[in-house]
């Protein structure tokens, strides 16, 4: 980029004010993780269909490159760089993953190219835009604030397609990860009553919108996440050939795919474990979050401790914490940092339960937010009032009984995307997400 908007603040020229300044940094933060993560990779890597639950690398390069020239350049009035056939070949909707491969993609240059001088053409066109709009779009930022979190998302992804990737070896620099003694786990009980679920504020999708108040019965939440070592003994003592533990589609699903323990598990002949994490090949940690469990393998393993998954609205009141008060986050209106929460990916794997004392609940329940993304018994849908904005495929083409909420984000998630109201969601299949959950019942 020849120049950014730091350069011309430094001219002498008007400083940006609050949003433009976040919106700024949020947007340069993910570009710079995303050159981290693609760095070293050869072209071969990028352009290869590692699975077919996954793109190409280097199709997603430039459907978030297009994604920000239709949002920050076009939709605000700038000239467009790329034209409707261009953007059709990057649609999600258009093209399935495990077809992507087959398109005419640009090459890793030219993607990253494309993602360079649309970079720097929209942070051109954010100096001209007013601060103080009331376009619904510009509104705080809105739209700058949604392309942010739509390329950290990606990111995510990328992660997984990472993981997943076998053809060559990805042993990326890990930012070391806390090592605490194992902490217990526990019951937190979180007393019935109102709960304010979802979110109003400006970076807010149109899913977590509008704001509005439930009541919960009284129940209890794990303290932690569960671990590899809990987990692991729902695995021996048989749990995956029982059917008494599975919904009849998650039991008849394991039987057809062979599945007997979680994604990238690896048992040994000498009743040992090992896991398979990004090129390397170690012990299974007991004391961290299990994760690359599919839905039906969280339910099923809440039956067999007799308790049962949070739905959504009990998870976000154990966030939001049962005094009453208002919080963005767990801990309460300060952004994450690296001493609430394990996110923003350059840790590459979960910490063990209990790291994070500064992160956890006003009720004390820890890990809400980070490490792994808590599968909830919650199908996805709009909230009374809901408003499809800026476009119909971010959420309302997925409400239904199809896709089970997830909640909390997980170490590869950005801080930008992560807060109590934040709603993912995915089929109930799905093991190559960085996901785990926790337990929860009710008092009676």
């Amino acid at each position: 980029m020849r120049r950014t908007l730091e350069a011309r603040r430094d001219a002498g020229q008007q400083e940006p004010r609050p949003w433009k300044t976040r919106a700024l940094a949020e947007l340069s933060a993910a570009r710079a993780r995303m050159l981290r993560m693609l760095e070293g990779l050869p072209e071969d890597a990028l352009i290869r269909q590692h699975s077919p639950l996954m793109s190409p690398i280097v199709w997603d390069v430039v459907h978030v490159a297009n994604q920000e020239e239709r949002w920050l350049l076009r939709a605000l009035g700038a000239p467009a760089l790329t034209d409707a056939a261009f953007d059709a070949l990057y649609d999600a909707f258009r093209h399935p993953r495990a077809t992507r491969s087959q398109l005419p993609l640009l090459t890793p240059e030219r993607a990253l190219a494309y993602a360079a001088r649309v970079r720097e053409a929209s942070l051109e066109w954010l100096e001209r835009l007013p601060e103080d709009s009331d376009a619904p779009l510009l509104r705080g930022g809105f739209v700058h604030g949604m392309v942010a979190q739509h390329e950290q998302q990606h990111l995510e992804t990328l992660a997984a397609t990472l993981q997943l990737m076998t053809s060559h070896v990805y042993r990326p620099t890990a930012r070391p990860r806390p090592s605490p003694g194992r902490a217990a786990q526990y019951e937190v009980f979180i007393p019935g009553g109102p709960v304010r679920l979802g979110s109003d504020a400006p970076w807010a999708y149109d899913n977590e919108r509008p704001a509005h108040v439930v009541e919960v019965a009284d129940f209890l939440m794990d303290s932690h996440p569960v671990t590899n070592g809990d987990y692991l003994v729902f695995v021996e003592s048989g749990g995956y050939a029982d059917a008494r533990w599975w919904e009849p589609k998650g039991f008849e699903w394991i039987a057809s795919e062979g599945i007997r323990h979680p994604l990238f598990w690896l048992p040994q002949e000498d009743g040992t474990w090992l896991r398979r994490r990004f090129g390397h090949v170690e012990p299974l940690p007991r004391d961290e979050p299990v994760q690359h469990v599919s839905w039906y393998e969280a339910d099923a393993y809440a039956r067999w401790a007799g308790k049962r998954l949070p739905t959504e609205a009990e998870w976000e009141k154990a966030a939001v914490g049962s005094d009453g008060r208002p919080r963005t986050y767990p801990w309460g209106d300060m952004r994450p940092s690296e001493a609430h929460a394990n996110l923003g990916g350059d840790t590459w794997g979960p910490s063990p339960v209990g790291s994070y004392p500064a992160g956890q609940s006003a009720d004390g329940v820890w890990g809400l937010l980070g490490d792994v993304w808590e599968w909830t018994s919650s199908t996805f849908d709009g909230y009374v009032g809901f408003n499809a904005f800026p476009y119909r495929e971010y959420s309302e083409v997925f409400f239904g009984t199809d896709y089970r909420v997830l909640r909390g984000g997980a170490w590869a998630s950005a801080p930008v995307a992560v807060r109590n109201s934040f709603r993912n969601w995915d089929y109930p299949i799905r093991r190559q997400i960085f996901a785990g959950f926790r337990c929860a019942r009710g008092t009676r």
